[in-house]
């Protein structure tokens, strides 16, 4: 079983707008429609669990509905951070788990162009691994600063790779590594994958897509409506 879980429990702080930028319409869509589309589209994933804070439930439980008539779609509570959201989602995934062989794959609601490409990659590749990452090359040459002022190293670019989601897990290991985590350690995670590296599972890198970008600032956003509004014309 394959189960995708949705996190929608941000709260935009650097877009300077009065609302979550996951629930932004854009083109007669929430931001979060274009990531839950995606997934109940996708052939490989077998029911959904959204992350989602409590005064945005309702509109997210119709919103699943609208969008994922066929698939089964449970929600979860939003965590302090982006990890204890993953953690609440992992337990709720696990009370519809088949197996060792369940996989979930973690997703923002704020990364919308998703390809179906890239889900499916995603879960093929937990065939050999119990982490799996997309993930861009670093371009640009990569400095170190301890102060933010001044260099402090030259990193090897060759060696440096820019995550992205979705990331996929073989469900009962990931959740069994958050449990053991200490708390304050769990706090400190800023990554899916970072977790699991931590944990000692075995984690394996495919290619990203540069399309697949998070909207986190106004011109992040701006970008995706050009993009959407190109797509329907």
């Amino acid at each position: 079983m394959n189960i995708a879980i949705i996190l929608s429990g941000g709260v935009g702080s650097r877009m300077g707008i009065d609302m979550p930028k996951q629930y932004v319409e854009v083109e007669g869509m929430p931001v979060l429609g274009y990531s839950l589309a995606a997934f109940a589209a996708h052939p490989d994933i077998d029911a959904i669990v959204v992350a989602v804070a409590d005064q945005w439930r309702y509109f997210v439980a119709g919103l699943a509905a609208r969008l994922c008539p066929e698939k089964p779609v449970s929600l979860a509570p939003a965590g302090q951070t982006r990890q204890y959201s993953i953690f609440n989602a992992l337990e709720v995934a696990a009370r519809s788990a088949t197996g060792d062989a369940d996989l979930v794959i973690v997703h923002d609601g704020a990364r919308p162009l998703v390809g179906a490409d890239l889900i499916g990659r995603c879960l093929a590749a937990c065939s050999a691994a119990d982490a799996v990452m997309p993930a861009i090359a670093v371009k640009d040459t990569t400095y170190l600063s301890d102060d933010g002022t001044t260099i402090t190293a030259l990193l090897d670019r060759s060696k440096l790779w820019a995550g992205q989601a979705p990331e996929a897990f073989r469900l009962a290991k990931y959740l069994a590594a958050h449990r053991a985590m200490d708390a304050a350690e769990l706090m400190k995670i800023n990554g899916s994958t970072e977790l699991a590296f931590k944990s000692g599972l075995s984690c394996r890198i495919i290619e990203g897509d540069p399309m697949n970008f998070k909207i986190t600032t106004p011109e992040d956003l701006s970008n995706f409506k050009t993009i959407i509004k190109a797509r329907k014309k």
